[in-house]
């Protein structure tokens, strides 16, 4: 099967006047060789996973009663959400949930709680034949629970069984989802503890709606295996996440702390959603592992080719030297569209006939890719020789190592998120959750004393 290419010929000097020099690169080879041997001997949770076949084959056991329904509803966020989204996006049809051929059930991802957004995908279930996934390792995220509260009013109002219609993805022993599966019997997969959400689209948090929407979880799986193998190469020129990850850090410390994943597909757009919340959270942090104040990171963007050659690209030509550009090529789509020879008396027109929307889409991204180029901005190539559940469970991997390493450059810890815990503390304050009194006050003075500047 033929796995993602890569092509990085214009992230280096002399094609990039500002480029990376080759001997940048050589002055990292021990320190990179040194660097995967510390995360391949560490394992973080994300490592194991291809090799670790238990969670896979509990929800293979589930998969006719999963199968069963009309609709399956995901109820999650941030990284109990945006992987799932990716999988659907990429590897089922875009109109998925409106095929009438469709044998598999609708999935609905429901990942905000904005009462429209919610309310609209309620519109389109029928509570009788529809599963909810409730996502939350410890059952305390307020915006899953929320969604959980109203999941379950439905069911019951409908006079319902909660654990026919329900089933909780969390952690193997301890939170409240926990508890209440003991008390009522409802069906429960585990997310590994060391795991954290942002890695754990290839645990049980991803592939349960992706076996639900019929994708192979098993090839994704393989895809990471093979990936986990590359990457496992301490020759930094032949290892993809290591020689991205190290050209993305040298360009950060010549301050490009922007790096913009650009597909030139649709279907590969929601990937670029996942790779900005690992990518984010993993290396936006305030203090290395040290303990020393640094505020590093490089902010992640997402664009989309050829739509935002129209809205974005002038600013990355012509703007700042600050971004690193990825685009992810598509070689071959599912299908295709040919142009009509209409009008060829027109010029204008003509030398679009017989031209095919791949082959343009295709001409396009290398149009930019050369603009950039002769502007001196540094960019690269993924390459997907087609869309498939290996090569999309090859680049999920590839990237998730690849934060690990960039991580251990800027020594960083890439698994926790301290920034995150104050907003949530204070959403938990101000809604009346037990426990938060004081800092409620706390809260509400500090805001009462902020000299006001409203229109």
């Amino acid at each position: 099967m033929k796995g993602l290419k890569f092509d990085f010929t214009n992230m280096f000097f002399p094609n990039i006047e500002k480029g990376i020099k080759q001997e940048e690169l050589i002055e990292y080879e021990g320190k990179i060789a040194e660097i995967i041997d510390e995360i391949l001997n560490e394992k973080p949770g994300f490592v194991k996973l291809p090799q670790d076949t238990k969670f896979l084959d509990k929800i293979l056991d589930l998969q006719d009663w999963i199968q069963s329904f009309e609709s399956f509803v995901v109820l999650g966020i941030g990284g109990s959400a945006l992987g799932n989204i990716a999988l659907q996006t990429t590897l089922n049809p875009l109109n998925y949930n409106y095929m009438k051929n469709r044998k598999t059930p609708k999935i609905f991802i429901i990942d905000n709680v904005d009462p429209d957004f919610v309310a609209s995908i309620l519109d389109q279930i029928d509570p009788h034949t529809t599963l909810f996934n409730v996502i939350s390792k410890s059952g305390t995220t307020a915006e899953a629970m929320s969604n959980y509260l109203i999941a379950r009013g439905i069911i019951e109002s409908y006079g319902l069984d909660p654990k026919e219609h329900i089933i909780f993805t969390t952690d193997p022993e301890n939170g409240i989802l926990r508890k209440i599966s003991k008390e009522e019997g409802i069906k429960t997969l585990e997310i590994p503890p060391e795991v954290g959400g942002r890695f754990s689209v290839l645990t049980p948090v991803g592939l349960l709606s992706a076996l639900a929407g019929g994708i192979d979880i098993i090839d994704l799986l393989n895809g990471a295996k093979s990936m986990l193998d590359k990457v496992s190469n301490k020759n930094l020129k032949e290892n993809p996440a290591a020689l991205n990850a190290l050209l993305h850090f040298l360009y950060y410390k010549k301050g490009y702390n922007i790096s913009v994943m650009m597909p030139y597909s649709n279907k590969l757009l929601l990937l670029a959603d996942w790779y900005r919340q690992l990518w984010a959270e993993s290396l936006g942090k305030k203090y290395n592992i040290n303990g020393e104040i640094v505020n590093v990171g490089q902010t992640p963007v997402k664009a989309l080719g050829a739509t935002d050659q129209h809205s974005q690209v002038q600013l990355y030509n012509e703007g700042p030297d600050d971004k690193v550009v990825t685009f992810l090529k598509l070689e071959k789509f599912e299908r295709d569209i040919k142009i009509p020879k209409v009008h060829e008396e027109y010029s204008a027109l003509s030398y679009l006939g017989g031209k095919t929307l791949s082959e343009l889409l295709n001409t396009e991204l290398f149009g930019t890719e050369y603009a950039l180029t002769e502007h001196g901005k540094p960019n690269m190539k993924v390459i997907f020789p087609e869309i498939n559940s290996f090569n999309v469970g090859e680049f999920f991997f590839l990237y998730e190592f690849q934060t690990a390493i960039m991580a251990k450059l800027l020594e960083i810890n890439a698994y926790d998120q301290p920034g995150v815990e104050l907003g949530k503390k204070v959403t938990y304050a101000l809604m009346g959750r037990e426990g938060y009194e004081e800092f409620a006050k706390e809260v509400n003075e500090k805001v009462s004393k902020k000299e006001k500047f409203e229109l």
